[in-house]
């Protein structure tokens, strides 16, 4: 229930403080929403940019890690504070074996294992007691997964059929704008504010298509039917539209469980989905959108904020952004957590409702024990088809 004004007259005057619903908002660890998530692999970052030169930083889920792969290629991820004096691993040096430690030159290979205690006797007699903490690491689609959850409820990383098949993937980590614009490293409000934009197609029509001008295709503008629904891998929206030759333009937009979206082409081309995107909690009040398409089928974005201005994103003035507003001004316009006691919901946000209570179920079943939908133990569950894709179901008809 909202509680945005307790006046008669609707003063602001003593309004209560706003609040967010904290079991979908946070997710560090220990928290009912973290502890969900990490039983899933997420991408954390991309494989060619992570050489045996030196490591990474990585924060997810409000926690500190560092990524290095050794000299031998194989990845590890382990936590940033090294269990002998608690410096952080960053400084280390990358070898055959593992990761050393920078001040007292603690070896650590891909699995935590402590190899080597330089300064003490025999290069420590007891080292196979001081294992770092990791997380175990996969790479696919040219991108480093993690799986950060019970060891005893891993499950098998996915393939998806949309990225099946590629020598060369295009991929990209980042905050906004589009593939080719990347003006923003991470995203600095919570990342549920853009789980709710996914299932959110009415903002489209007004957002993107109505309200400063045409990002989008120009058929866009056209108010579309919505039909919202539930899937074997978690949501999806079907968006509607009578084109002006009569046929009928339907544009499915998949939402595989927990943070995962596949949008088709945002042209009028019919066919299948091309791209795969995951938002990805760096802590509770940031987040990443990671983007992986085959090399050969590199999803299309518009490089112009809109056709108005010949601009991307980044190379926009405050005064700009806020005259041609896009989903980072929408959604940052929520704050760092959408305060979800002062909100109002109404019929056009069904497919909101439905995700927030399907987040809560989960929720729900791993405080009980149990799994969580769209997790593959059996390999020959390992394929998972995405189902996003534009067509046209009178296309004959119309001509």
């Amino acid at each position: 229930m909202s509680t945005t004004t307790t006046n008669a007259d609707g003063s602001a005057y003593g309004r209560p403080k706003g609040q967010t619903n904290k079991l979908l908002t946070e997710t560090g660890p220990g928290t009912p929403c973290g502890e969900m998530l990490r039983r899933y692999w997420h991408p954390i970052a991309i494989s060619a940019e992570l050489t045996s030169e030196r490591p990474q930083e990585v924060r997810i889920m409000s926690e500190d890690l560092v990524l290095f792969r050794d000299k031998t290629g194989k990845a590890g991820l382990l936590h940033s504070r090294c269990n002998h004096r608690g410096t952080s691993l960053y400084f280390g040096r990358v070898e055959d074996r593992g990761l050393r430690c920078c001040y007292h030159g603690w070896l650590f290979d891909t699995q935590g294992n402590c190899l080597d205690q330089p300064c003490e006797v025999e290069g420590g007699k007891n080292r196979q007691n001081y294992r770092q903490p990791w997380y175990p690491v996969q790479e696919r689609y040219g991108l480093i997964f993690a799986y950060m959850g019970p060891s005893a409820k891993k499950p098998i990383l996915p393939r998806y059929d949309i990225l099946e098949g590629a020598d060369e993937y295009e991929v990209h980590i980042g905050g906004w704008g589009s593939a080719n614009d990347h003006s923003i490293k991470c995203v600095p409000h919570n990342f549920f504010n853009m789980m709710d934009n996914m299932m959110d197609p009415f903002h489209v029509f007004i957002l993107h298509s109505t309200m400063t001008g045409i990002q989008f295709a120009p058929e866009f503008a056209k108010m579309p039917k919505i039909a919202f629904s539930a899937t074997d891998t978690g949501l999806a929206h079907t968006s509607s539209r009578r084109l002006d030759d009569g046929r009928i333009y339907e544009r499915i937009v998949t939402v595989p469980f927990p943070n995962a979206l596949s949008v088709p082409p945002i042209t009028l081309n019919a066919g299948p989905s091309t791209s795969l995107t995951w938002v990805v909690p760096i802590d509770d009040t940031h987040y990443i959108h990671v983007l992986c398409a085959k090399k050969q089928d590199k999803p299309e974005y518009p490089n112009v904020i809109d056709r108005n201005i010949n601009k991307s994103w980044g190379q926009m003035t405050p005064q700009e952004r806020r005259d041609y507003p896009r989903d980072y001004e929408a959604l940052a316009g929520q704050g760092l957590f959408s305060l979800h006691s002062e909100e109002h919901l109404a019929g056009s946000d069904q497919g909101v409702v439905m995700q927030r209570r399907l987040f809560q179920r989960q929720i729900e079943i791993v405080q009980k024990g149990g799994d969580p939908i769209n997790l593959i133990f059996d390999p020959k569950d390992e394929l998972v088809k995405v189902g996003a894709f534009n067509y046209y179901p009178n296309a004959e008809a119309a001509e």
